[in-house]
């Protein structure tokens, strides 16, 4: 069962067992507008623009979040813009690891003709037609949920030598890596929900 505690425990020192925490972050407010209403193609370069660009230039990331950065021995991000310039708001380091492993899940624009809908409403569709089956020759679920668990793998690699490890990633596949965080004894001793800017705390158990 996830423990989740109502106050945010910035203290990341590894502790005495030498397992380093877990810190999954969301990406910070991407610079793309979401208040125009586009048909299912319109959505899908829409996507797309979101998929290749960065951040908002007024967006600006949590102190809490500066300070676990402060106090992370290791930093990766997804490969994508707007989890890059994430991690480099949040530290001045040229060591930041990018891997593409940690990418987000596919969001297929849905095959519906002639209705306009919000952005954000597209996404709900997509994303549950996705969870459905439905791929359109992007990546699957299956395989979605495969690459989770070597994104876990990868984030254990570290941990597992005492590193407290921050990832700047996104919302959708971060909650996909959680089921196997917790099959893999880990709890999440903090959930900051899936705003931007937000994230989840783990730790080891045993």
């Amino acid at each position: 069962m996830t423990r989740v505690t109502k106050s945010i425990p910035l203290n990341t020192a590894a502790p005495s067992t030498a397992v380093g925490r877990l810190v999954l972050a969301r990406h910070g407010k991407p610079a793309l507008d979401r208040s125009k209403w586009i048909s299912a193609k319109g959505y899908d370069r829409w996507w797309r623009a979101y998929e290749a660009g960065g951040l908002d230039p007024a967006t600006v990331p949590p102190q809490a979040l500066l300070d676990i950065a402060g106090n992370s021995r290791r930093i990766l991000s997804s490969t994508r813009l707007r989890a890059v310039e994430t991690a480099l708001a949040l530290t001045d380091r040229d060591n930041i690891i990018q891997d593409e492993v940690f990418v987000e899940a596919a969001l297929p624009a849905p095959p519906i003709p002639l209705i306009r809908l919000l952005p954000s409403f597209w996404d709900i569709i997509s994303r549950g037609l996705w969870w459905l089956g439905m791929a359109r020759g992007e990546e699957s679920r299956k395989a979605a949920e495969t690459r989770a668990y070597l994104a876990v793998t990868e984030l254990e690699k570290y941990a597992d030598n005492g590193e407290d490890v921050l990832l700047c990633a996104h919302g959708w596949f971060n909650r996909m890596m959680r089921p196997v965080l917790q099959a893999r004894g880990w709890d999440c001793v903090f959930d900051g929900r899936d705003d931007y800017w937000a994230f989840r705390i783990y730790e080891k158990r045993f």
